[in-house]
């Protein structure tokens, strides 16, 4: 299959009421993200945008307002009621939702795809131009389709194999109608290319370096990966209940918690903070030593860059995006890609104050290369239609 191809006679449809203002440059536009519901990398790269491109509203499939206040996501949001509890059902409902999500009278002069169910709302012709950020593809129905089979008991496995048939065509056939796909990495760009045969762009996601100052470390690890399975924080708990003399702050939540937490009962080094603000995330990167994070090929993986923005070194693993972001021996370390608890607990051990602080200058010139000003420069000439 092929992807990016332009599409043309763009029939005119409806406005929507939530957006009567437009910024001159690139008219007005909608992001089309999942949901926003999880603080993950996505939503918060998804949230600059919006913040960033005025003349945007939001369609998602589901609203988490505790999450994320409507100051701060803006009043233009439409969300189409998805409720469902659990990620295959989600999934389902998701598709279903964004397939048949009311095509505007007038249509936007561009939307932005985000997600791996919201790309099917291409189909209902939102926009004159559609561009599609692909922070992921949809990983369980492609590179880790293997890795999740295995974890499902044998009577489990048809309805996934299901869901995957389900998922391919609808995903590929968005990419289809996107005019440009934009992925977040290298390693994102190359999945894309292997697995459905689409050459995208690269363009990296933004971390602003002022938002991440630097202090003095207060002699702890941080460890800032959501606590689901592919992560590998179990690796990193467990590494450090064999180093009593190491501190460890896990400020992150997940659907892995309450094992995590169990995994660490009796070792009071390690410490769960639960989710955090913006804010308090901040502090937690400007105290740290230095930060651990081992996700099973990362696409991109925001945390680095923002621990290294604040002057922080990063304890990673030679794969995925961290080989983009991390230079090890530079800004970090790289462990193999399936690094045992052994082999982190060494690492650890051999992370001292003064071999950290030395590296904080590297640190801070390699996040720099990922700021918000070359990353809005990308975006808006993938929205009018420039070449990169």
């Amino acid at each position: 299959m092929g992807c990016a191809t332009r599409r043309v006679g763009v029939p005119r449809m409806n406005a929507h009421a939530w957006d009567q203002h437009a910024t001159p440059a690139l008219g007005r536009g909608l992001i089309v993200h999942d949901s926003l519901v999880v603080q993950g990398g996505a939503e918060r790269v998804m949230s600059t945008l919006a913040s960033e491109l005025p003349a945007s509203g939001w369609c998602v499939a589901a609203w988490d307002r505790s999450t994320f206040p409507a100051d701060e996501v803006g009043p233009r949001v439409t969300e189409l009621g998805v409720t469902a509890k659990t990620p295959v059902l989600r999934t389902l409902a998701g598709l279903r939702a964004f397939g048949r999500v009311s095509a505007p009278e007038t249509p936007y002069d561009w939307a932005i795809y985000s997600g791996f169910n919201a790309p099917v709302a291409v189909h209902r012709q939102l926009s004159e131009r559609a561009v599609l950020y692909c922070h992921a593809l949809p990983r369980f129905a492609y590179d880790l389709y293997e890795y999740y089979l295995d974890q499902l008991p044998r009577w489990q496995r048809p309805a996934f194999r299901a869901l995957v048939r389900h998922v391919r065509p609808r995903f590929e056939a968005a990419l289809d109608e996107m005019d440009v796909v934009l992925a977040n990495s290298e390693n994102v760009r190359q999945r894309l290319q292997r697995f459905v045969g689409c050459d995208a762009q690269v363009l990296h996601p933004p971390v602003e370096a002022a938002d991440f100052p630097w202090a003095e470390d207060q002699g702890y690890f941080l460890s800032t990966a959501r606590l689901e399975d592919y992560k590998r924080v179990d690796r990193v708990v467990m590494a450090f209940k064999g180093l009593p003399t190491r501190r460890l702050v896990v400020t992150s939540d997940g659907s892995q918690r309450h094992r995590l937490e169990a995994l660490a009962d009796g070792a009071p080094n390690i410490s769960f903070t639960g989710r955090v603000s913006d804010a308090e995330l901040t502090r937690w990167i400007a105290g740290a030593l230095a930060t651990v994070y081992l996700p099973k090929d990362e696409d991109f993986g925001l945390s680095p860059v923002e621990s290294m923005a604040a002057g922080k070194p990063v304890l990673g693993v030679a794969e995925g995006g961290l080989l983009e972001t991390v230079k090890s021996g530079e800004t970090g370390w790289l462990l193999s890609p399936d690094p045992s608890v052994e082999q982190i607990r060494e690492a650890v051990r051999g992370i001292e104050p003064d071999t950290a602080r030395a590296m904080r200058s590297a640190c801070e010139q390699q996040a720099a290369r990922f700021g918000l000003a070359p990353f809005l420069d990308g975006m808006r000439r993938a929205l009018i239609g420039e070449e990169h």
